[in-house]
């Protein structure tokens, strides 16, 4: 390419714009050139101008367009398995053997601090069932959940967690959120943000709920909070069609609706040229877009007829109590075969019983939803890790708090909220398994050791998908915020 001559400031005189026609139609034709290469990198997610997906939606620009993390990871996305009114920790993954020992004594002295939230406060009371070593690592593992053991060497249990609310509305918000009040972006908004989507055709973020309801805070668990509505969950249903309304009317084929929304995508636009930045409009504009082009993939995504008897069968499809978990768990391995960027499923709607709220009997409550989801949690991994996607997919485990050691009282198996000190698990997505991090006390009551915050639990989801949580912000009334805020560290110890 022939270099642009210099001018000397006779020639500039000359020529009042400092240029020749010639050099002037030259440089014209090569900014049109550019102009389609940028256009070539923003599609892909390359152009160092597509930074901010916020400013892209903005703009007119797909703020869902996949883009590449801060630093170079395997985590292409998470199925975060929420299991909606908390399961027991010393039930569960925090094995406590010195329960046995104190069972049926009163709560120590120097527990008194323990807030009930105004229920009774029975005896010290051991694990309902009984733990055992799982794979050659040997974690301990109850038998709630005998095929999750299976699988203890990909686990990182993590027994150190700890939230700040022992009210499960706030402390649900907290886990999706990172705090206890509503209005902020989910964690999967923020994956979703950071990352956005490998495939236009499917949402980024799908949330599905359990049939018997949603968490008692209900949208904001999965909320864009001050972000572009773009960014939020899409809920797909437990049962029956997934995504209601997915079909155009019958007298409307495929090309007349395009032309209907080609016109509306031009109204639209118009309206947004003359209001720039407003990025619900933008949001908008894209989910007529979005839906359309799910018309097509969507119904074939969450088809389980594709798969296999031997598939279906494993993840515990056509029987009970398994059947309803398992079709989600197989659609959630579909949709991330999919390039879907971040999956939610809940164990657990309503509240109380219809939850792992546990409040009358842990054998009776956890014996039934531990029922519904170790089966098809054991054959979620073993399915990822059979098609090659457990490195690429974080699995994560979890409720919003945990339970006390301690019964509700005298007679009653049942335990209340125990925010202190509660188990979760990662496997998958470069973690480091077979390990444990962090402990509570030698009676289950508060985390002692390696203390891990929620905070703490998502700045470490998001390094392993590839960001650091202080520097994936986004700007809102006049401040830098992120899904941590001022606090969390990576706990490095459970990555490999």
């Amino acid at each position: 390419m022939t270099p642009t001559p210099s001018f000397t400031t006779s020639h500039a005189r000359q020529f009042p714009c400092g240029q020749t026609r010639r050099e002037f139609v030259w440089e014209m034709g090569g900014g049109f050139a550019g102009t389609a290469l940028a256009g070539l990198l923003a599609s892909e997610g390359l152009s160092p101008a597509r930074a901010g997906a916020a400013e892209n939606e903005a703009s007119g620009l797909n703020p869902l367009a996949s883009r590449k993390s801060q630093f170079p990871v395997k985590a292409k996305s998470v199925i975060f398995l929420m299991m909606n009114g908390a399961p027991s920790q010393v039930d569960t993954f925090d094995h406590k053997p010195v329960l046995e020992k104190f069972a049926g004594q009163p709560l120590p002295a120097d527990k008194k601090f323990i807030n009930s939230g105004g229920r009774k406060v029975g005896f010290l009371t051991p694990s309902f069932r009984p733990f055992r070593p799982g794979g050659q690592s040997g974690l301990m593992i109850s038998d709630f959940f005998p095929k999750v053991r299976e699988h203890a060497d990909k686990l990182a249990i993590i027994n150190s967690c700890h939230t700040d609310s022992h009210a499960h509305g706030s402390a649900l918000v907290a886990m999706n959120t990172g705090k206890t009040f509503i209005g902020r972006p989910s964690l999967g908004s923020w994956a979703l943000y950071g990352l956005g989507t490998e495939n236009q055709n499917l949402p980024g973020y799908v949330v599905i709920l359990d049939k018997r309801g949603g968490p008692i805070s209900g949208q904001p668990n999965w909320s864009s909070g001050f972000m572009s509505g773009a960014f939020q969950g899409t809920l797909f249903r437990p049962v029956g069609d997934p995504v209601l309304d997915l079909k155009g009317p019958a007298h409307l084929d495929r090309t007349a609706q395009r032309r209907q929304l080609d016109l509306l995508a031009e109204l639209n636009q118009r309206h947004l040229d003359e209001r720039p930045g407003a990025q619900e409009l933008a949001a908008r504009i894209n989910s007529y877009e979005l839906a359309f082009r799910m018309q097509s993939e969507a119904p074939e995504a969450v088809d389980l007829t594709q798969e296999t008897q031997a598939t279906l069968k494993s993840y515990g499809v056509g029987k009970q109590p398994t059947d309803e978990f398992g079709r989600n768990c197989l659609v959630a391995r579909r949709l991330v075969e999919r390039g879907v960027r971040f999956v939610q499923l809940y164990s657990g709607g309503g509240h109380l019983e219809d939850t792992w709220d546990a409040h009358k009997s842990i054998e009776t409550n956890h014996g039934q939803h531990a029922g519904e989801v170790d089966q098809p949690i054991g054959a979620l991994l073993t399915d990822l890790e059979q098609r090659g996607l457990l490195d690429s997919t974080l699995v994560v485990w979890g409720g919003e708090f945990g339970r006390m050691p301690f019964s509700e009282g005298k007679g009653e198996p049942g335990r209340n909220h125990n925010p202190y000190g509660f188990s979760m698990w990662l496997a998958g997505g470069n973690v480091r398994g077979g390990m444990k991090y962090g402990a509570t006390d030698e009676l289950g009551f508060e985390a002692v050791e390696n203390k891990a915050h929620l905070h703490d639990i998502h700045a470490t989801i998001l390094h392993l998908l590839g960001f650091d949580h202080q520097l994936l912000t986004y700007f809102h009334q006049g401040r830098q915020e992120s899904l941590t805020d001022v606090g969390g560290q990576v706990i490095r110890e459970v990555i490999a």
